[in-house]
């Protein structure tokens, strides 16, 4: 086997047992409309702290399930409905501030973009850089939080692919794949992009996604 049938090998198994966005575990049907990329903002918010993705998660369904899937609603809802929210989904730690940022944050949308990040990718005009810093400008979305963003909607945001940022190129360097994005691009077919990169990214956060991987090698 030569070392690029090899790669695209652990590829695919990666995918296969592991290929599942963030977003759809959130209960997220990721799409270019104003609602669902306001929902994977708010888990890209909550995956950004230092806490458990699984935490993350289940605080952005008990979020959502709380009625708060929109800037409106979320700006709408009172800071305390939303610190019971988040302590519903188990996200205890930083739940007092989240819920300031949150509000904050849909306020901001609401405010500069119409509740719809599409305006922001528009303003961007192509400009990655553009874009990367104007989701910063968002309550509680630092640089990790924009790459979660950015990693999960490249499926509707094609002009994005492939992106990989540095916690994906770790889960591939664990495995003995590429760390350049382009490289590992070509791996999977662009359809699978982002589910590989969240699939990248639970083998630099999981040794045991790595050695299930490997284990037939």
């Amino acid at each position: 086997m030569t070392r690029r049938g090899g790669q695209q090998t652990i590829a695919r198994a990666l995918l296969d047992r592991h290929g599942r966005t963030y977003a759809e575990e959130a209960g997220i049907r990721v799409r270019n409309t104003p609602q669902p990329l306001y929902q994977v903002l708010v888990l890209a918010t909550l995956l950004s702290a230092r806490i458990r993705a699984s935490v993350a998660v289940a605080a952005a369904r008990a979020l959502f399930d709380a009625g708060m899937r929109t800037p409106r609603r979320m700006a709408e809802a009172t800071w305390q409905q939303r610190v019971d929210a988040l302590g519903e989904g188990g996200y205890r730690r930083y739940d007092e501030r989240t819920s300031t940022q949150l509000g904050d944050g849909a306020t901001l949308l609401q405010d500069r973009y119409g509740g719809d990040l599409r305006r922001m990718r528009d303003a961007a005009d192509g400009d990655l850089d553009a874009l990367r810093q104007a989701l910063q400008e968002v309550p509680g979305v630092g640089p990790a939080g924009a790459d979660i963003f950015l990693r999960e909607v490249q499926q509707v945001w094609p002009e994005l692919t492939p992106y990989l940022d540095a916690k994906a190129v770790q889960g591939a360097e664990r495995l003995g794949l590429p760390a350049d994005g382009r490289k590992l691009s070509r791996l999977v077919a662009d359809e699978d992009a982002a589910a590989f990169a969240s699939a990248l990214v639970r083998a630099a956060l999981d040794r045991s996604v790595v050695d299930d991987v490997l284990s037939d090698e």
